[in-house]
């Protein structure tokens, strides 16, 4: 059976992954963030992707290479006009010159459009595809709520209809991590101190036009902690904020859009305790396991195997 290459570099991760007769598998790779820092210039992402390509790539591959029928890679952050960073510009040029080299199709995605795709593969609900369902994209780099339908080119045309206004879920959770010494990335240990709490905390989340602001959230646990809370109690109250702030924007879209699937993807959601608190509140929610959240090529692979 042949085998289709997916390829995504996105601000922290370098990832390829295969599609094969209908299972994936991916190789991944952090790329390294000093300890105390809270990210990576775009120049040093660009250094570290093309370093890592040419491991990972005779990892995934082993010896007995599969015949690759197509190449895919997320060219861009999102589908919008104007989107662009240069971390992605190290993905689609290696993508396409193997396609180049191995005369096959080569295929170009949105970051964004990987991450739904692989969430959908993950949670068994590729039938969704070519429908229209709602979907989230939380990470350190975006908290957005997506219309996802078929517009006559492409079964997965995204629309952003919601999002924060100023700082991102996966900001405030590094940004929180980081003061307390934990590793960038920081969502791991922020979801092993918030475990170890049992207090119940209540949220009233005011949206904007349907968009929510989370900098009063990075103020609110920094005077948490300033004031002597616990690091677990004031990390549950982060992640259940993140939460409710997430389910706030789904239940006004819902309202609008209808009583429409929602999907759940983006590092920030493979979070047990936000995974929990929204599978309680809301019907037909879909959520990627882990290792399909958090950035992967898997999506990449399962749209390039398809043809979307």
């Amino acid at each position: 059976m042949p085998a289709y290459l997916g390829v995504d570099t996105s601000n922290y991760t370098t990832s390829l992954a295969l599609y094969d007769d209908g299972n994936v598998r991916q190789v991944k790779r952090l790329l390294p963030v000093k300890p105390g820092e809270r990210g990576l210039r775009q120049s040093d992402a660009v250094f570290h992707h093309t370093k890592a390509y040419p491991e990972l790539l005779r990892e995934l591959l082993g010896e007995g290479a599969p015949a690759i029928a197509a190449v895919g890679a997320s060219v861009s952050p999102t589908t919008e006009p104007g989107s662009y960073m240069p971390c992605f510009l190290v993905g689609s040029g290696f993508a396409s010159s193997i396609a180049a080299v191995l005369g096959v199709p080569f295929h170009g995605y949105s970051h964004q459009q990987g991450h739904i795709a692989a969430a959908l593969y993950s949670a068994g609900k590729t039938d969704l595809l070519g429908s229209r369902f709602l979907a989230f994209h939380v990470s350190g780099g975006t908290t957005e709520l997506l219309l996802c339908e078929p517009d006559g080119t492409s079964p997965l045309s995204v629309t952003c209809v919601a999002r924060s206004d100023d700082l991102k879920a996966g900001q405030a959770v590094d940004r929180f991590g980081v003061r307390l010494g934990l590793p960038f990335p920081a969502g791991k240990g922020v979801e092993e101190l918030a475990a170890r709490s049992s207090r119940e905390f209540r949220h009233h989340v005011r949206l904007y036009d349907g968009n929510c602001s989370l900098s009063g959230l990075e103020n609110r646990c920094n005077a948490m902690l300033d004031k002597g809370e616990s690091p677990e109690d004031t990390a549950r109250f982060l992640l259940t904020y993140i939460a409710d702030a997430v389910g706030a924007m789904a239940a006004n879209a819902r309202q609008t859009y209808g009583d429409l699937p929602l999907v759940f993807a983006g590092g920030v959601m493979s979070d047990l305790i936000i995974r929990e608190r929204l599978l309680a509140r809301f019907h037909e929610a879909y959520f990627a396991a882990p290792e399909f959240s958090c950035d992967n090529a898997a999506g990449i692979a399962f749209l390039t195997a398809k043809g979307l």
